[in-house]
């Protein structure tokens, strides 16, 4: 078994987001309602998406704009303590993303005992937060060091606010990074958070790596989850489960249970 069929245990599981409110420090933060907001609201929005059904759920600090490459610490400690505080009601794998920096996202996964993480691990581009350039072998030998090797590696190969500087066909730049970066998983994302890969991009990626699990990261949506799902071998969604489909929104029941209903149809009642 891979340790990417250990996390998720599903053939093409989807994967739902807890967006958290901006953390201290950062421009969006409310400090009127302070950290126990951010715990109240990503509550009721894990508990919405349990209900639902989702395979399993990715924390994420969304609200963190304008976006880092390196995380102040203030938003690491607080993503876990927030995470700290519902552990004992997540009942499915969960993940982090800190972004965009993966080192931190280790760090918050070993505080919190995260199943897996995704990042932007590999590449280079240029970005809404100027030239980015990760470090794919410091941040798993640092994840080695923290004793979370066995967190499953989920690598988004096609950076959202960002264009590679790398100008190979993104088929070769995800078969290059499964050779070289050793991933659980590759994601495939749109231009930025809520805009879907393109079809083509996801096909490309699975023909290039039919042995490795290719999912799509942004944009999935109720009328094209069964599409997606014909082709990737499993989801991540946010935008799509909030009321009127706005990112920024919190989890609406109806629209996440109505997902979950359409990718079971599209997964033979799985």
């Amino acid at each position: 078994m891979t340790r990417f069929q250990s996390v998720f245990g599903q053939t093409k599981p989807v994967i739902a987001m807890v967006h958290l409110g901006a953390m201290p420090g950062t421009p969006l933060y409310d400090a009127a309602g302070g950290v126990q907001a951010i715990v109240a609201n990503a509550r009721a929005d894990l508990m919405a998406l349990q209900s639902a059904g989702f395979d399993a759920v990715m924390f994420g600090n969304e609200n963190d704009r304008p976006y880092e490459l390196k995380v102040d610490t203030a938003s690491s400690a607080t993503m876990a303590y927030v995470i700290g505080r519902l552990r004992s009601e997540i009942t499915v794998p969960f993940g982090v993303n800190v972004l965009w920096d993966p080192s931190s996202s280790f760090a918050v996964a070993a505080a919190t005992g995260a199943r897996f993480v995704r990042e932007i691990f590999t590449g280079a581009y240029a970005s809404d937060m100027g030239i980015w350039a990760p470090n794919a072998g410091a941040a798993v030998r640092y994840a080695h060091r923290l004793g979370v090797g066995d967190v499953a590696r989920l690598y988004n190969v096609s950076a959202e606010f960002a264009d590679s500087l790398d100008k190979r066909a993104l088929s070769d730049r995800a078969r290059s990074a499964v050779f070289s970066s050793i991933p659980d998983a590759v994601l495939v994302s749109g231009t930025i958070t809520g805009e879907a890969a393109a079809m083509g991009d996801l096909e490309a990626v699975k023909r290039a790596l039919p042995d490795t699990p290719v999912l799509a990261n942004t944009g999935v949506k109720h009328a094209t989850v069964a599409d997606v799902l014909a082709v990737a071998d499993g989801a991540i969604v946010g935008s799509a489960l909030k009321y009127g489909g706005n990112t920024w929104a919190a989890v609406d029941p109806d629209r996440a249970s109505d997902f979950m209903a359409r990718v079971r149809a599209a997964r033979g009642g799985k």
